[in-house]
């Protein structure tokens, strides 16, 4: 018996319900993907029928989602600030939370028009560089990672939306093949204390390599600040994510490190304290 779009959703929503708190959601996206239309396009045709290959690719699709895997990795791309993204496995997928960060940033490139040498540390998919360049187009900066496997993600996602004369993305331990100075630094490095991940369902899927910061979250994060103190120039402006946790602990950081600066921790949107600002 044929199934129509209007039962592969129903199919969809039941199936997910346990496995996420956006099943209806994630049923239309993955569907949508499936057969190659918008979401609108489902609603407005309950009754079409799929294909038997589009049955089949729905179907392995559902085991996966169902299973807990992230939709973004099964899509092989996300949105992030206003831009589609590739992502894989090898990279964290781009959160909201991170766009706190571009707009600071932005807000600050906008206020500072002579400064535009800028690092982004840990880019992963390239999110953030790629965001600021996207709407900075003067703006001139350096995509680090230690990961082969994500700066090829960073390096398509760069090439992607045009950006390659402006992007360049680099094999860098932290900052340390990173040339610099810069006017602004960024960093979304790994920050989650080990004994938090295992009960956190991001760690199953997402790379442990983005997620793990040592027994106190500051494995990397520390060095980061270190490095980033003898990189950043003066007047220029630091931003990193952090977990809520480590507050105090990157304020103490940071205040030793840059002792005549504004050193503050903004909060997100829930009012989690989320973003480190060093403004020197």
């Amino acid at each position: 018996m044929p199934l129509t779009v209007s039962a592969a959703l129903k199919e969809s929503r039941e199936r997910l319900a346990a496995a996420s708190d956006s099943a209806a959601l994630d049923a239309e996206v993955w569907l949508a993907h499936v057969l190659g239309q918008p979401r609108s396009w489902l609603l407005a045709h309950p009754e079409a029928e799929l294909s038997t290959a589009a049955q089949a690719a729905h179907a392995a699709g559902l085991l996966r989602l169902a299973a807990g895997e992230p939709l973004p990795y099964l899509l092989g791309e996300w949105e992030f600030y206003g831009l589609s993204l590739l992502v894989s496995p090898a990279v964290l997928i781009p959160r909201p939370e991170t766009e706190l960060l571009v707009e600071t940033a932005l807000g600050w490139l906008a206020d500072h028009p002579g400064r535009r040498a800028a690092a982004d540390v840990g880019t992963g998919s390239a999110c953030i560089p790629a965001a600021l360049a996207a709407h900075c187009p003067d703006l001139q900066a350096w995509a680090g990672d230690i990961s082969p496997e994500a700066l090829a993600v960073a390096a398509a996602n760069v090439a992607r939306h045009g950006l390659g004369g402006r992007v360049r993305c680099i094999a860098s331990d932290l900052m340390a093949a990173l040339p610099g100075p810069y006017d602004l630094i960024s960093a979304n490095l790994p920050y989650i204390p080990e004994a938090r991940l295992p009960e956190l369902a991001v760690s199953r899927w997402e790379p442990a390599l983005a997620l793990g910061g040592g027994p106190d979250g500051l494995r990397l994060i520390e060095p980061f600040l270190q490095q980033a103190q003898a990189r950043l120039l003066p007047g220029g402006l630091l931003l990193a994510e952090i977990d809520a946790s480590l507050e105090a602990a990157v304020l103490a950081l940071a205040g030793g490190l840059w002792p005549v600066a504004a050193v503050e921790v903004r909060p997100d949107l829930t009012g989690r304290p989320r973003l480190l600002v060093v403004q020197t």
